[in-house]
This record gives structure tokens, sequence and C-alpha cells, in this order.
């Protein structure tokens, strides 16, 4: 055996990642990314939902944005609510805003009872998937598939499906706006908790004489809620019951005078 030769290969090759070793060494420190320590303050302060809920990509956008001063709204974290407000207020010294408390709210009462179904559905349970073959297994092609998109979607078990429809717990809701996101019919929207506000539970846009044979609960577009309101809350688009909350007030006339009970006086209290 030549020992020589093999030292004298063990050698090149200890040459060869010394070296390696030093370029990686400078190259680290030429093209290193500056970190931003305020920003990661930021984020630690933030839940993580990554919901997009403040208008930014996630919340590493949103801690980048505060840092830079691209907003200086601190206020626009939902699921962290006003302690994470708070927080953030600290860190960057900008005043702290207040979070308005809000839920989620599923628009739709086409469950097991009210909705006539018009296919046996055999394929994957996914309400995205269901919805590409006529709509869905319902003759309501606007309503709720109940196959829990949404369920999955949501990180804080909010959301449950009852009687073939989704259900959401206001209490334990945290307005990430995933599941609105997620459902493929446009059925879930955004409800102020403090406040009591009525609600057309039905986005079906078809004529009235059509949605009866539907659902029990669909709106049938009568106009009856339209002239009970008197503080022009309620409109009438496309044949279905439409609700404006900023000029709401909860007094519930339209929910009386429905004759088919697609709106409900909702109030969703105040979360703990």
């Amino acid at each position: 055996m030549n020992w020589e030769s093999i030292l004298i290969a063990v050698g090149i090759v200890s040459v060869i990642g010394l070296i390696a070793a030093l370029g990686l060494s400078i190259a680290s420190k030429i093209f290193a990314v500056p970190v931003d320590e305020k920003a990661e303050k930021i984020r630690e302060c933030l839940p993580g939902a990554n919901c997009g809920a403040c208008g930014f990509s996630g919340c590493d956008g949103y801690a980048a944005a505060l840092s830079k001063g691209e907003t200086q709204n601190t206020a626009l974290c939902a699921p962290g609510g006003n302690e994470t407000a708070k927080a953030i207020g600290e860190i960057t010294g900008l005043a702290a805003g207040e979070v308005k408390p809000s839920a989620a709210v599923v628009l739709c009462q086409g469950h097991n009872i009210n909705a006539e179904i018009k296919l046996e559905y055999q394929g994957v349970k996914s309400c995205k998937m269901a919805s590409q073959i006529f709509g869905g297994p319902k003759e309501c092609i606007y309503g709720c598939i109940g196959f829990g998109d949404c369920v999955q979607a949501c990180e804080y078990g909010a959301i449950s499906i009852c009687d073939g429809i989704a259900r959401i717990n206001p209490f334990e809701c945290r307005a990430c706006r995933k599941c609105v996101k997620t459902c493929p019919k446009g059925l879930i929207e955004m409800m102020p908790l403090e406040e009591t506000k009525a609600a057309v539970l039905c986005k079906n846009h078809d004529k009235g004489a059509v949605t009866r044979k539907e659902c029990k609960a669909g709106c049938i577009g009568c106009m009856k809620c339209v002239k009970a309101c008197e503080e022009g809350a309620v409109t009438i688009d496309r044949f279905c019951a439409k609700v404006d909350y900023e000029k709401c007030v909860g007094c519930g006339k339209c929910h009386a005078e429905c004759p088919v009970g697609a709106i409900d006086v909702i109030s969703l209290g105040v979360r703990a």
C-alpha cells in the first residue's frame, strides 16, 4: 500500500474542503439578507393564522408593512383582537386601534328538511368538487352543500355540519375569514358581534315560483321586507333580499313580514 499517495489525496481533499468552506463563509456575508428586528418582534405578537384578513399576505406581510410604515393601523388582525393591537402599539409606538368584534354567519337554511334533493352524490365529499356537478346534489344551486370544506378550513373548531348544512359558533369564531374564502357558493359573510342585525339567510336568485320548489325557506323576492323597513336597509337583488348592515337597526320588522322565514334577526352577543 502506498501511504504517501493516500496522504497526498487526503491533503488535497482537505485543502479543497477548506477553500470551499471559506468561499461559502464569504458568500454568506456578501449575500446576507438584512434582518428586520422590528418586524420579527411584531410577527411574534401575531397569532400565526396567516388568514389574510388584515389585507396583507399573511402575518409576515402585515408585520413587514407595520415595520416599514406602509400601514399604521394596528387593529387589522381580527383573530388576535385588541390584545394583539395593544402589543403591536407598544412595539411600534403607534396608537393601539380597536378591533371591532365580528363573526362569520352562513346565509342559508337549506338543511335536510327544507331543501329538496335532485341527485345522489357519490364523489369526493367536498363542496368545491360537488358544486361542479350540476351545482351540487340539492335542487337549489345557491345553497349550502354541507360537505364541510369550511369545517376543514377553520382552525378554531367553530364550524360544524348540522342536518346537512354548515353552522358557525360565534363565540369560537375568530373572524379569520378563511371559511368565507373557502365556500364555493359565497354563503358565508361577516356580521358584527356587538349589534343586533337582520340577515337574509338565503342566496337564491331564482324567481319566487322556482325557489319555492327548491327550498321551503328560500327568499321569493316578494318585496314585503323592503316595504316594511323604515331605514331603507333592505333591497332586492336578482329576486333575493339583501340587508345593508350599516343601515340596519335590528328592529325586526322585515323578519315579521317575511312569509317564508328567510330573514332572521341575529344577535350574536359579545365574545368572551
